[in-house]
Parts: structure tokens; C-alpha cells; sequence
């Protein structure tokens, strides 16, 4: 009996162990490099960024921020602290990674249909349908998408396409949704580049 227990108590805490931990916020490490004063590569940063839920219930997290074309290099300021909306500052770039949430069909019926575009905001590009998804939504930015774990669909006007880790995505301002229907998270890292108008 004794020897039956000693393996029930760890078993145990390891369940335990593995629930708290899917409890905790998810987080990506990120390491910035500069040049210090003698012009040597450097670590600037290297820590974990908690990927929080803000507009959505995806959780986010900015890794790096940018507000001109060309961007200058500062070897100081953690510029993922920098506020941001959805979109790129102008003429500016968002390096930004998602976690998106498994998303099922009776939650999409309960969403405002105009959830994502009332996000946009009047940063969103005057051509373009109007939404057919809650989060369809369309951004004056060039946007590249890399689909780093689990599989997520991507809504199009009059279509979709089903991405899994490792494909990546050039979006080019145009209408789209990012809908997670595996029943498993899906993380994919964005740059995005303010544009002009399409």
C-alpha cells in the first residue's frame, strides 16, 4: 500500500503543477541586441513579454515598436512599451505576436459583427466590403504573419484559406479575419507596416 502511494502524491502534484501552469499568462522571451559605446553587439534586453488580452480575447503582446521610415536605433528606450492601437504609428512598424484562442461558433453568433472594424477605427482603408465575420477587419498597413504554432483560418471577403505552423502570410490592406477553430491555441508573430491608402 505504501509503495502504491508514493507514486499517487507526486502524480498528483504534477497534475496540479501542469494546471497552474496553463493558467499562467503566456509570455515569449525576447532578446534586442544594440551596439554599446565602443561599437560592440550587445544583449539591450532579454526577458519574457506577457502577451495580455486588450481588444480582444486573444492575448498580445508588442516585442518592438517603430514611429518613422527609416527607423533611427536607440539603445535605450524599450520601445515595446510605446502605446499602440491595433495599427502601426505613422510611417512606423509593430513587431507584435498573438495567441489566438480557440474560438467556437456559439460565441461568434453572441459578437457584434462590427467588433473588429469599431477597433480599426478611422485608420481602416476606405476601399473594401463591409465585414462578413466579427473579426473581419481590413488596416492601412503591409502586414507579414508567421504562423509559429497550431493552425488558424484565414476569412477572406469571399473565401478562406487554413494555415499551419511554419506558413507564413503577406496581407496587402485588405479585409480579413483570423479565426481559430482547432480547439487548440494558435501563436503567429506580425510585422506591420503603416502604408498609404490602397
Amino acid at each position: 500500500m505504501t509503495s502504491n502511494l508514493s507514486w499517487v502524491i507526486p502524480g498528483i502534484a504534477l497534475i496540479f503543477a501542469g494546471s497552474v501552469a496553463a493558467q499562467q499568462p503566456p509570455e515569449v522571451r525576447r532578446v534586442v541586441t544594440k551596439l554599446d559605446s565602443s561599437g560592440k553587439a550587445v544583449v539591450m534586453y532579454d526577458g519574457s513579454v506577457q502577451l495580455k488580452s486588450f481588444r480582444s480575447p486573444n492575448p498580445a503582446g508588442e516585442m518592438w515598436v517603430t514611429d518613422k521610415s527609416l527607423p533611427d536605433f536607440n539603445w535605450s528606450a524599450d520601445r515595446a512599451l510605446t502605446r499602440v492601437g491595433l495599427v502601426p504609428p505613422k510611417n512606423g512598424t509593430i513587431f507584435r505576436v498573438v495567441d489566438f484562442v480557440p474560438l467556437s461558433p456559439e460565441t461568434e453568433k453572441k459578437m457584434d459583427i462590427n467588433l473588429m472594424m469599431k477597433i480599426v477605427g478611422d485608420h481602416a482603408p476606405a476601399k473594401g466590403l463591409p465585414p462578413r465575420h466579427p473579426m473581419m477587419h481590413r488596416t492601412r498597413s503591409l502586414d507579414y504573419a508567421i504562423i509559429m504554432s497550431g493552425e488558424i483560418d484565414m476569412l477572406l471577403d469571399d473565401g478562406e484559406v487554413h494555415l499551419k505552423a511554419g506558413d507564413v502570410v503577406v496581407q496587402q490592406a485588405t479585409n480579413h479575419a483570423w479565426v481559430n477553430r482547432s480547439g487548440k491555441p494558435c501563436r503567429v508573430a506580425f510585422i506591420l507596416m503603416d502604408s498609404q491608402e490602397p
